[in-house]
């Protein structure tokens, strides 16, 4: 039998723990590097109104699915639709999404860690040459990284809910926006920053187009966990006095806000660089931003502030991304502990063994799927384009899958488990939603237009990345 299941000790616990889950890597890079090359603050009032018109229904259909069933992903869906086989099947996703896409993004937070050692030995010229990541990502030493790593998110995950997820969130958190604000006022005060506020800031509506749109409706809704069963998971550690509608209105809040003042950091560090810089001819890859440019871009800065400064700046940065990254981690790869945890009444940390077992092979074989193992890094063909190993992980499970799972949760909430069950699990804690107007959008927008939406971007990316076709 399982153990009695844990619960957040408080509603700001949760609130941070899925903050955290929701600010990862891309919140601090490719979004503010999005925003500028789709049109500024056209782009920010777009991603803005997805985050809250799209995004945060589905997030309370997720919170609330998990709370009222008390369960990980595939307990939830066999639970809530009375065993039903059909709809076993997209608790699996729920379970094997976010499974797979911690096994890539390890490797990637690996890299972060990697980087993050060498700038506080002094190394922050070696990371801006060319030549250097090619050469560290196919070093013996991503391993050591990986040992560390996965020891420091498994001690986090083996303490538990309360002591270990919603304490290191209220650790972590808490520095991540601090540190961020204060990198982000040091910056403002370089000069041309406020070129790149500017750029950053300013609506230009002749880059808004479909495809725009498209970008900005996938980069919500990865942004904020959704379709990976992390909110479902996490609604299952909620308690029944909680504001199902508050809480994920703060973390939506939350995870805009920190994506914004990333952008306030990135732009300006860029402008301070080379002024008359062109910004959208920038990386659309987070990793060939953070890996590739910036390092250059911070050591651009010993030029005003010296090469101690510079690589204080660097290191700030770095550990940022990191905190960011392991927050996330922690998030994904609850949900499959949870599930065996439930599902199979197995000892938490046997589960975390388990699970951690798994993963360290797969993302070895990620890690070496840049060169080190010809197999691996030419894996199969896609759209005519050879993938490596970690790509197809990427590509799958990451860019592909997301919004499928998405459009499962509203049509299982709204037409399996019923608008008014669902309805009564959101007035449990927070008696004020009966009746209100997000009530009322709340139950019509997930039963009509963003089943509709998550389809057509299914669809799309399906049609893009398998066919190299895209409708948009």
């Amino acid at each position: 039998m399982s153990a009695a299941r844990e619960h957040f000790g408080s509603r700001l616990g949760f609130i941070l723990a899925a903050a955290g889950s929701a600010v990862g890597i891309g919140n601090l890079v490719a979004f503010p590097v999005a925003a500028t090359k789709s049109g500024g603050g056209a782009f920010l009032l777009v991603y803005a109104l997805f985050v809250f018109l799209i995004c945060l229904p589905v997030m309370m259909a997720e919170l609330a699915l998990g709370r009222q069933s008390d369960k990980d992903p595939v307990g939830a869906y066999r639970q809530v639709s009375g065993g039903s086989i059909g709809w076993r099947i997209p608790g699996w996703f729920a379970l094997i999404t976010p499974f797979m896409i911690a096994v890539f993004y390890l490797v990637v937070t690996v890299w972060v860690l990697g980087y993050l050692v060498a700038t506080l030995g002094g190394n922050l010229d070696q990371l801006a040459a060319g030549e250097h990541f090619g050469q560290f990502i196919n070093s013996p030493i991503v391993f050591a990284y990986l040992v560390v790593l996965m020891l420091a998110i498994n001690g986090i995950l083996a303490m538990g809910v309360k002591d270990g997820i919603e304490r290191a969130a209220k650790t972590l958190m808490p520095m991540l926006f601090v540190m961020l604000l204060g990198l982000v006022v040091f910056v403002l005060t370089q000069e041309n920053a406020m070129l790149g506020v500017k750029y950053y800031l300013t609506p230009d509506l002749s880059k808004l187009n479909a495809e725009v749109v498209n970008n900005a409706m996938a980069q919500a809704f990865f942004s904020l966990s959704l379709g990976m069963g992390i909110m479902i998971t996490y609604g299952s550690y909620m308690k029944k006095r909680d504001s199902i509608p508050g809480s994920a209105k703060a973390v939506a809040l939350t995870d805009t806000l920190v994506a914004f003042t990333a952008g306030l950091l990135i732009l300006p560090t860029i402008f301070h660089f080379n002024p008359q810089i062109d910004p959208t001819e920038l990386s659309d890859s987070s990793a060939g931003m953070i890996f590739l440019f910036l390092p250059k871009i911070f050591l651009a800065l010993q030029e005003s502030i010296g090469y101690f400064g510079a690589s204080a700046f660097a290191a700030v940065f770095f550990f940022l991304v990191l905190v960011a990254a392991i927050t996330s981690l922690v998030s994904i790869i609850e949900v499959p502990v949870a599930t065996l945890c439930d599902e199979r009444g197995m000892e938490r940390k046997k589960a975390i063994y388990s699970i951690a077992g798994v993963q360290f092979i797969l993302a070895i074989a990620c890690a070496v799927s840049f060169g080190m193992v010809g197999w691996l890094t030419e894996f199969m063909q896609v759209a005519g384009n050879t993938v490596s190993f970690f790509d197809l992980v990427e590509l799958i499970f990451y860019s592909t899958i997301l919004p499928l799972n998405g459009l499962l949760v509203c049509l299982f909430v709204i037409y399996k488990w019923k608008r008014a069950n669902f309805d009564r699990e959101l007035q449990e804690g927070d008696p004020s939603f009966a009746g209100s107007l997000s009530q009322k959008y709340v139950n019509f927008s997930l039963g009509t237009f963003i089943p509709l939406i998550l389809l057509l971007v299914f669809i799309n990316t399906v049609a893009e990345k398998y066919f190299g076709h895209s409708f948009f």
